[in-house]
């Protein structure tokens, strides 16, 4: 078949109607169509040429060009595409490097082979500016909600036509037990796209948070006009749920307006989770608050919140316990995830019990460092001393208060500390010295004798050791493995040490052994500050 006899138009009609059967654009078949023709030409006038097809947009003449190349003298390496500039001047009058020269060629005769190969190279075109167009069109939907219908299901996971493409919902994103058949229609939440080789993959989900805000927004006007906002949402799919809402427009209640009328705004989007139980809960920027507000209908007496660990102590009467925790931990576990925050729940009883525990170890403490009858440890402890540090350091007027102290019973209970103290000093020294601490690390200013012994037994005794520490190990932290978070015990927590202490001195011994400039450092950090500000 030759490309002359052909009917020219049939060529600009068939990328037409490829083009709308595909939803491409039809300028990219056209040039599927002239990268096809140009490789029939190559396999007919040899793989050496540079052979170019043009297809005529208006009358679907194809015209085939041979082009050949001027390059250095070094660079030449082929005389079917290419000219050194000496021999280029038979052609082109003051040819210089980079010059073409185009001719035109005869049509060539696309044999069975040569048709056939030009058909794949179209249909691979097609086929990526098909991907290509799916993929621009559902990657700024990311996020989104879609309706799409099943088309079928396998190993579990449904694939699902959207209109232009398929998606997937896989099995663990499907809420509870949930079937499909093919042809049921079915709402998904956008939580990925992804251009891969294979083509652009489309994730579904049915159990993402972000699935039952976005629902929400769909029944709740004021939160899709901005007046209310979904600050959090924990789910446990196709069983309860908790979503923390606030309104900026305080005449405009956010959870009754996400309740709605008899309950309609917030019955759609159960019926739409497969009857998931949903608590609507008043976000409070105080975190104690929001903690007893999360964890309803269970009733609260008192929050312990402790942000250096991320944790928060609840203290319940014994007949909320299991309210509180819920069926198989459910209330207490999306109360942690809606807040972000470790929850011990304990009862009162429990929580008495732990009191008095702490109440009789620092009495003993008081008693046996500072050799004093029972009686007076308790005063101390009941006036709120925890420690020998707030004893020896304190105020001479904050131990004058307590009753049956004056000046010289003060002095003499400061003393006792201050002397216990100095003595508790110099054996953990002599104990870091004794396990190889350097003197480099002893004069490092933060550093009590206590940590020195701390360190040296972690295997840290010189300054070089020290400033190689990343901070969590001093400081210690949290990982989350598998949705779980986990403590990793510092050298130095127990200490008090925070991440920002902990940073704070790797950095100045780093400093001081030359390995960072003082000057990048404080570059970076107005940086941070610029940042922060911005």
């Amino acid at each position: 078949m030759a490309i002359t006899s052909a009917n020219q138009l049939e060529l600009l009609q068939t990328a037409e109607a490829v083009a709308r059967e595909k939803n491409i654009d039809a300028g990219l078949v056209v040039e599927a169509m002239e990268e096809s023709l140009a490789r029939a030409a190559k396999s007919r006038y040899g793989a050496e040429m540079d052979i170019r097809v043009s297809i005529d947009r208006k009358t679907g003449r194809a015209t085939f060009t041979r082009v050949r190349t001027v390059v250095e003298d070094e660079e030449y390496e082929n005389y079917q595409s290419q000219f050194t500039v000496e021999t280029a001047k038979d052609w082109i009058k003051d040819a210089k490097v980079g010059d073409t020269l185009v001719e035109e060629v005869p049509p060539v005769e696309l044999g069975r082979i040569a048709a056939q190969s030009a058909k794949q190279v179209i249909l691979q075109k097609v086929r990526e500016a098909e991907r290509d167009k799916q993929y621009e069109d559902f990657k700024d939907r990311a996020g989104t909600i879609i309706n799409g219908q099943v088309k079928r299901e396998e190993y579990g996971n449904v694939i699902v036509d959207v209109g232009s493409g398929e998606a997937i919902l896989r099995r663990n994103e499907k809420i509870g037990r949930e079937a499909y058949r093919p042809g049921d229609r079915i709402r998904c939440y956008i939580k990925d796209v992804r251009r891969e080789q294979r083509g652009p993959q489309i994730f579904l989900s049915r159990t993402a948070p972000e699935f039952m805000a976005e629902l929400f927004k769909m029944e709740v006007p004021e939160i899709y006009e901005g007046i209310i906002e979904i600050k959090a949402v924990a789910r446990d799919p196709g069983s309860r749920a908790k979503i923390a809402v606030i309104s900026y427009d305080s005449s405009i209640d956010p959870v009754g307006a996400c309740v709605g009328m008899r309950g309609s705004r917030v019955q759609a989007v159960v019926n739409e989770l497969q009857g998931e139980k949903i608590d609507i809960i008043p976000w409070n920027e105080d975190m104690p608050t929001f903690l007893v507000n999360a964890l309803q209908p269970a009733e609260v007496s008192k929050v312990v919140l402790d942000e250096e660990a991320g944790k928060i102590e609840v203290v319940v009467p014994e007949e909320q316990l299991s309210l509180a925790i819920g069926r198989r931990g459910q209330n207490v576990r999306l109360a942690s995830q809606l807040t972000g925050l470790d929850i011990d729940i304990l009862t009162e009883e429990e929580e008495s019990k732990r009191r008095q525990a702490e109440f009789e170890l620092r009495t003993k403490l008081f008693m046996d460092t500072l050799d004093l009858d029972e009686f007076f440890a308790q005063l101390l402890v009941s006036e709120g001393f925890t420690n020998l540090e707030e004893v020896a350091y304190v105020e001479a007027e904050e131990l004058l208060v307590i009753e049956g102290v004056d000046a010289d019973t003060a002095a003499e209970l400061q003393a006792r500390a201050r002397d216990y103290l100095e003595a508790q000093n110099k054996a953990a020294l002599d104990r870091a010295r004794e396990l190889g601490v350097e003197d480099s690390l002893v004069e490092f200013d933060g550093l009590t004798p206590q940590m020195l012994a701390a360190l040296a037994e972690d295997g840290v005794k010189t300054l070089e050791d020290f400033a190689t520490c990343a901070d969590w190990e001093l400081a210690g932290g949290w990982t989350v493995v598998k949705g779980e978070r986990h403590k990793d015990e510092g050298v130095l927590e127990k200490f008090g040490v925070s991440l920002e202490d902990a940073q704070a001195m790797v950095m100045t011994a780093r400093v001081a052994l030359g390995w960072v400039d003082p000057d990048e450092l404080n570059g970076a950090d107005d940086e941070d500050d610029a940042e922060a500000e911005a």
